[in-house]
């Protein structure tokens, strides 16, 4: 079977009384629809997602093209008894309009509102969700071990994965438990648009195309052991309930090889070359801080023959497409693979090369082992740049990237920086492609915004403001205008305040130390977790003899919302952070234990 490749045509629904999606609140509507209503039912779908996706952001494109596969899935697994188990999750919008959540799309990634992804705490209908791919066929692995020995092996277990998600070796080891248990039963649906973000490259991606073309001979699945079905028009409803029910008839591990087309049926997502509306963030805004590290990698680039970045399926936004466009050669793209990234960065410092990794701060998880042991640990001259480091906002926990500070300030020989601002930025890039050893450079999401000079520099260290060495307050990183609003806040109540942005915030530099011993009280502040993060790794350079107080983001997983309402509630604003200092500074003029202070040099 050959998926047709014509754009389907978006027309906004005609709202008859009542709309077929109105009557839908649980799968077994969906099941009691005539099939002659179901591409009606379709573009009701696509009509509201571009709606509600417009109106609050979120992953538009792949819950696009999954509208007919996720009609299909309803039709022939009963949920929550057969489970369906969605990697990563960007396409699991319309299985959350099947499923009781329509009226709370209004509230979309907002604070309190419905989650952008599968989240159990939502639906008994979601078994997993946090955002991350490559990890449903392992979840699908262990429930059919765990329902053979449990002796429920009667209910399907169902694992949507994209093709961008194969690429990442996770995958691959999951697959090679699944297709050796002919007596466990799994159904792999396949969900290929030939993306992730970008297009995929890659092995895997050559083998699928050719599945695509019928010239493959055989599917590397069945080599593996699955039952191969495929491949199947993705937007032929029938055509998909049919191959569906073959797989469940199956009785062992089984591939369906679906192709859609990621956006289909909007027009201004089949359109966008880049990435097929993968994301829409409502409104405009200033340039962001991707952008600027954009430019700068490019000026660097140019001077820097031997530099090379390498991204793990996301060069267009980590702000590495600008890169690969300018100097064809030197952008590799590795898939979903950041521990394949991280260890071939090593692998090209030990070539000759500078390679900059670039990754959204929460997926370095992934490649912490590989960052520790084959690039620091050997000094390699690797530079990795983290995107969205801190809170991201409205795409969950799953997204934020507040663990980076708090386990790569215990490796040795890694040099941390937090730039401020935009210019910061661009100065530490700089610094870091010139170390000789690793380096990590990490921003958050948003805007370029204020840019923050400093009044004079302290060793390494910035000094933004001094009304006074009664506090020493640290800003790290993007922490630094709440900080200064603080010390604005507090000099005024006449609590005098010295603001310092370190800009390489681990190992601490000895310069900030010395400030810190003429200082009555320490606080610093970072938009990471506060246990064992940066600024505990100060307080432990200080020594027990100077009093400090660590600000940062509690020790949670914190829900999806906006930045501004999350830093908010973390107590990371100049009002939030004034309040601790102040009741900090109150608590040692009250006890005083510690001698007069020398004036701050």
């Amino acid at each position: 079977m050959r998926a047709s490749h014509e754009a389907l045509a978006f027309r906004p629904t005609t709202r008859t009384v009542p709309a077929l999606l109105e009557r839908i609140s649980t799968p077994s509507d969906v099941r009691a629809l005539p099939a002659d209503q179901l591409p009606a039912l379709a573009a009701e779908i696509r009509s509201f997602l571009v709606e509600k996706v417009n109106a609050n952001g979120g992953h538009l494109g792949s819950n696009l093209g999954a509208v007919e596969l996720t009609i299909a899935l309803h039709r022939v697994f009963r949920s929550p008894d057969d489970t369906i188990l969605f990697d990563t999750g960007h396409q699991a919008y319309v299985h959350k309009m099947f499923t009781g959540r329509q009226a709370a799309f209004d509230r979309l990634r907002r604070l309190g509102g419905l989650s952008g992804y599968p989240d159990p705490a939502e639906s008994r209908h979601d078994l997993i969700g946090h955002s991350h791919a490559s990890t449903a066929l392992s979840y699908a692995d262990g429930m059919a071990k765990a329902r053979q020995l449990t002796g429920d092996g009667g209910k399907a277990i169902v694992a949507v994965v994209g093709d961008g998600g194969l690429t990442g070796g996770m995958a691959w080891e999951a697959l090679n438990n699944l297709g050796a248990a002919r007596d466990r039963p799994v159904i792999v649906v396949l969900n290929d648009n030939g993306r992730s973000y970008a297009p995929t490259f890659g092995a895997v991606p050559t083998h699928l195309a050719a599945l695509r073309a019928g010239s493959a001979g055989q599917a590397v699945f069945e080599l593996l052991g699955f039952r191969y079905l495929g491949p199947v028009p993705g937007h032929d409803i029938p055509a998909l309930e049919s191959a569906l029910r073959e797989a469940r008839e199956v009785g062992g591990p089984v591939v369906v090889h679906c192709l859609t087309r990621k956006g289909a049926g909007f027009r201004p997502a089949e359109e966008d070359e880049e990435d097929h509306l993968h994301t829409v963030v409502p409104g405009g805004g200033e340039p962001s801080l991707t952008q600027v590290f954009a430019d700068e990698l490019c000026a660097i680039g140019a001077n820097r023959p031997d530099l090379v970045c390498v991204t793990a399926a996301m060069p267009g936004p980590t702000g590495l497409t600008a890169f690969g466009r300018r100097f064809p050669g030197r952008l590799f793209d590795v898939g979903v693979a950041e521990q394949h990234a991280m260890a071939s960065a090593a692998g090209l410092a030990l070539g000759g090369l500078h390679p900059v990794v670039a990754v959204y701060a929460t997926f370095l998880n992934r490649a912490f082992d590989q960052l520790l042991l084959d690039v620091a640990l050997h000094r390699r001259r690797v530079t990795i740049v983290l995107d969205r480091a801190g809170i991201t906002g409205p795409d969950g926990p799953g997204h934020h990237g507040m663990w980076d500070l708090a386990i790569l300030s215990a490796f040795p020989e890694l040099a941390i920086a937090a730039p401020r601002d935009q210019k910061r930025l661009r100065d530490l890039l700089r610094e870091a492609v010139e170390l000789d050893g690793p380096a990590v450079l990490r921003f958050p999401a948003g805007g370029a915004g204020q840019e923050f000079p400093a009044l004079r520099r302290a060793g390494e260290v910035d000094i933004l403001l001094d009304t006074g060495n009664d506090v020493l307050l640290v800003a790290i990183g993007s922490t630094a205008g709440a900080c200064l609003d603080a010390a604005r806040r507090l000099s005024a109540e006449g609590i005098g305040v010295t603001v310092a942005d370190p800009r390489w915030v681990s190992p601490p530099a000895p310069g900030l130390v010395g400030l810190a011993r003429n200082s009555a009280l320490v606080v610093t502040a970072e938009d990471g977790v506060v246990s064992g993060g940066a600024g505990a790794t100060i307080a432990q350079a200080c020594g027990p003899a100077v009093r400090t107080r660590n600000l940062g983001l509690p020790r949670t997983f914190i829900q999806h919302g906006s930045r501004a309402e999350l830093l908010t509630a973390a107590g990371l604003t100049g009002a939030g952070i004034a309040r601790a200092v102040r009741t900090e500074f109150g608590a040692w003029s009250r006890t005083a234990p510690y001698p007069a202070r020398a004036d701050a040099p």
